[in-house]
């Protein structure tokens, strides 16, 4: 059994506490914000390995994540069910890579002139606020803690336990520090739901990318994908024009009342995510990293956090 500090309570840093706690670990979560300020509460979080080019590593978490998100959906967790999915396409309708094991996938004609094709598949759907605080519950019935303060540097979490495992997500831009990581600015809308079921998506809009993404109460239409911009004040502007292009793709919407706009910083980094051991901290503890997931934290969460197991395992068996 070892000690772990996890830094960061997003759904990177819970899901790997849960998997550490289950193999057995002492694991502590320090975090900053409350689930309900950190950016994985503002995810729209339908699996899906968004802006992310072929990577073997990609593949591998995002289809163990896609396994145990199904598995939690078939179990009832709360905030997590199967999602029937559509992505318009505009262009190459070649099967992508990242569609191996995605259940039902299929490739479809186009449903009008504005369309080469379309991609069908079911796919995870969470919603985020009430799977973060399962996610502590579970955490804390496994024997863990959860702890919210805000740490100046990762050497303090390194006098609490012999290994600490960095998921501070953007933060890591200046903990680490780790100039390749950067924001990607993402802005949604939030609207009543006039019943619809199946999420959508059209990534190559002349406007801007699209997706519709219904919830149990609610609809996440969006949205932006915006490298380095980090100020997340309204925008009426930018708030009218996903409005417009989303009621365009699915009319429905056009019933839709607007409930709230939001906006969240995604944690980017040049190169991809960082999951990797680094040197060791001041006191000697061992320093595990897990971020820069950019808008898919959700997509490849749990196949992250066991990665973060097993190489957390791996130390302490040699």
């Amino acid at each position: 059994m070892t000690e772990v500090v996890v830094v960061g309570g997003g759904i990177i840093g819970l899901t790997t506490a849960v998997r550490l706690l289950e193999a057995g670990h002492q694991v502590r979560v320090i975090s900053a914000d409350p689930p309900e300020r950190t950016v994985s509460s503002v995810a729209a979080a339908v699996w899906y390995p968004t802006h992310f080019d072929a990577d073997d590593r990609v593949l591998r978490w995002g289809q163990r994540t896609l396994t145990e998100l199904a598995k939690q959906a078939s179990e009832g967790v709360p905030g997590v069910t199967m999602r029937d999915s559509r992505m318009l396409l505009r262009g190459e309708t070649a099967i992508p890579w990242w569609a191996v094991g995605v259940p039902e996938f299929r490739l479809e004609p186009a449903p009008d002139e504005r369309f080469t094709g379309e991609w069908r598949f079911t796919v995870p759907a969470v919603q985020t606020r009430s799977y973060l605080y399962w996610l502590i519950e579970v955490v804390e019935a496994l024997g863990g803690t959860v702890e919210q303060r805000r740490l100046g540097s990762l050497a303090e979490a390194g006098e609490l336990a012999p290994v600490v495992v960095n998921a501070t997500g953007l933060a890591a831009r200046e903990l680490v520090p780790d100039p390749a990581v950067h924001a990607i600015r993402g802005r949604i809308l939030v609207l009543t739901n006039p019943g619809i079921t199946v999420s959508y998506r059209d990534s190559d809009d002349p406007e801007g990318g699209i997706y519709v993404h219904p919830r149990s109460r609610d609809v996440v239409v969006g949205g932006t994908f915006e490298p380095g911009q980090e100020d997340i004040s309204p925008d009426a502007t930018v708030a009218e024009s996903i409005l417009r292009r989303c009621t365009a793709l699915v009319p429905e919407l056009a019933q839709a009342r607007v409930l709230r706009e939001a906006a969240g910083l995604r944690p980017g980094r040049y190169g991809g995510p960082r999951l990797e051991e680094d040197a060791p901290l001041p006191g000697g503890s061992r320093l595990i990293h897990c971020y820069g997931h950019g808008g898919a934290g959700i997509t490849l969460s749990w196949g992250c956090a066991d990665e973060v197991t097993d190489q957390v395992a791996a130390r302490a068996e040699a």
